[in-house]
């Protein structure tokens, strides 16, 4: 039998999806702003094996030579970002829902379960409630990693104004290099995201739009009941 369940309320939804554009108009302006001085590189025994980036990857992309567009673009929606994020914080904790998205002490261990079940190496995957432990830790870490690209932004962005951030994250070169690498997980994040959809199916994704899901349950077996007048006399 099919039922009909919410799954996902509305504050939620909203937050869900408005990220995802001011996400996307950050690391796309982030990027016409670290053009500008690009010396990240995987380097081993005096030998380079990456450069982040290749220079087909900016002319592919159409970004030198566009530092103040980003600066600009990269500066307002830093803004949007805080504000999403912060009103999706605060919604959680008012609402509870924080219970269903902090690991719990299960988690990690349950998570490695997950992954063998996706990767089709174990057949059942473990009990889970609104999300299994490998959202939950997933979910956790991003809300992390948000206050992390504010913190380290700011640090970047006024480091005079704000020098304790700074000092706090181990000077102006490295916080560059921690707002970098943020930013690189917020696309491993969103890869592995979509990956995950496309396996979850339709009706998870449908769920995430309405907030909505079908879900099959087993009829419940009905019990008769006798009264005192259908039972037989005694011969």
């Amino acid at each position: 039998m099919k039922v009909i369940k919410e799954k996902h309320p509305l504050a939620m939804r909203w937050t869900h999806w408005v990220n995802f554009p001011i996400l996307t108009i950050m690391i796309w302006s982030g990027m016409l702003i670290y053009w500008a001085n690009d010396e990240y590189k995987i380097t081993l025994f005096g030998h380079t094996y990456f450069n982040f980036f290749p220079e087909w990857f900016y002319k592919a992309l159409h970004i030198p030579h566009r530092l103040a567009e980003g600066m600009a673009f990269h500066f307002l929606f830093m803004w949007f970002f805080t504000l999403n994020g912060i009103l999706y914080v605060l919604y959680t904790l008012i609402s509870g829902e924080w219970r269903e998205l902090v690991p719990q002490k299960k988690s990690f261990k349950e998570a490695w379960l997950v992954l063998l079940h996706d990767l089709h190496i174990r057949k059942t995957a473990p009990p889970q409630n609104k999300y299994n432990a490998a959202q939950r830790i997933a979910y956790t870490a991003i809300i992390v990693m948000g206050l992390g690209s504010l913190i380290t932004g700011l640090a970047i962005y006024k480091p005079v104004q704000f020098y304790y951030l700074t000092w706090l994250c181990g000077g102006y070169h490295f916080a560059r290099i921690l707002h970098f690498a943020l930013t690189i997980g917020y696309v491993l994040f969103f890869v592995v995201h979509i990956v995950q959809v496309i396996l979850a199916g339709w009706n998870n994704f449908r769920s995430v739009i309405s907030g909505f899901e079908i879900v099959h349950e087993e009829p419940k077996p009905v019990i008769e009941t006798t009264t005192p007048n259908d039972e037989k006399p005694v011969q």
